[in-house]
């Protein structure tokens, strides 16, 4: 008993330093319409202007859950950008969990989606948020990295195509849509597929900002090969992407960005796009 009790102690002392470098707090960013939206803020130590790091959540295969929706967190993410001294901001975009506004990301019929448009629809929201954490004291305004996840990658894809001042890099986790839905025959699969590699080319004709994209083999919401096609797609068209397919991780690579495990495979690839960035 005693064992286990100094065992106790000693890992507590040495989480509690990693845990004390970060100070959370929650605001309230002007968005599009007149919405607030909803985010997480962590910061490092100190008073001095910062990085800034913008981290974009997915969107429910089901849309019932998307009022319920939690506060985004991806812990292991926040914190290894925290350790690296940027100021992490983890915003909920309109029509999720307790964010107003109306929910602006749809797309419109699986046979026919407009995936272009709703992702211009998310890459708002995540503009709002940079344009407001720019105008906080501790925040570096000219040093921006935007990363997402699914249709937070998706998101910034979409913001990619705007080449917004002060963004060196993004990161796109996953990003896609249409994914895991019914199918008029009853299976689940995507949406038209075929919308997406068009989108993706729509945004890469204007976008000029380095993009990391990173794809697990076993990702339940976009194959590999549907992966490729949209960065060969946005590339040719003009796009800066460097696409890097990994293999299967956990039952379903989808949620790497997200996973505790996470890191010890993401974290050489994004630290070594960082590190080529002007």
């Amino acid at each position: 008993m005693r064992l286990r009790v100094l065992v106790g102690l000693l890992l507590f002392v040495l989480a509690w330093p990693a845990a004390a470098q970060e100070r959370e707090q929650i605001v309230r960013v002007p968005g599009p319409g007149g919405a607030n939206l909803i985010a997480t803020v962590l910061r490092p130590p100190g008073e001095a202007r910062q990085p800034l790091v913008i981290i974009n959540h997915g969107s429910p295969a089901d849309g019932s859950r998307r009022a319920t929706m939690e506060r985004p967190r991806y812990a292991t993410l926040s914190s290894w950008f925290v350790a690296r001294g940027y100021v992490v901001v983890l915003p909920i975009r309109r029509g999720y969990g307790d964010s107003g506004g109306t929910w602006a990301e749809g797309y419109g019929r699986c046979e026919s989606p407009d995936y272009f448009n709703a992702g211009l629809q998310s890459a708002a929201d995540i503009q709002a948020t940079i344009d407001y954490m720019r105008s906080q004291p501790y925040v570096a305004a000219d040093r921006t990295i935007v990363v997402g996840q699914s249709a937070g990658g998706w998101a910034a894809i979409a913001l990619s195509s705007r080449n917004p001042p002060g963004v060196s890099g993004m990161i796109n986790f996953a990003g896609g849509r249409g994914g895991q839905q019914k199918m008029a025959g009853g299976d689940i699969g995507n949406c038209t597929p075929d919308a997406l590699v068009d989108a993706a080319a729509k945004y890469g004709a204007t976008a000029r900002v380095p993009m990391l994209w990173i794809y697990a083999e076993n990702d339940s919401f976009f194959e590999p090969a549907l992966a490729r096609r949209m960065a060969e797609a946005y590339d040719k068209a003009g796009g800066k992407a460097t696409y890097l397919p990994l293999g299967p991780f956990g039952r379903d690579g989808h949620g790497l960005a997200g996973a505790t495990n996470g890191a010890s495979v993401w974290s050489p690839l994004v630290e070594t796009f960082l590190s080529g960035l002007r």
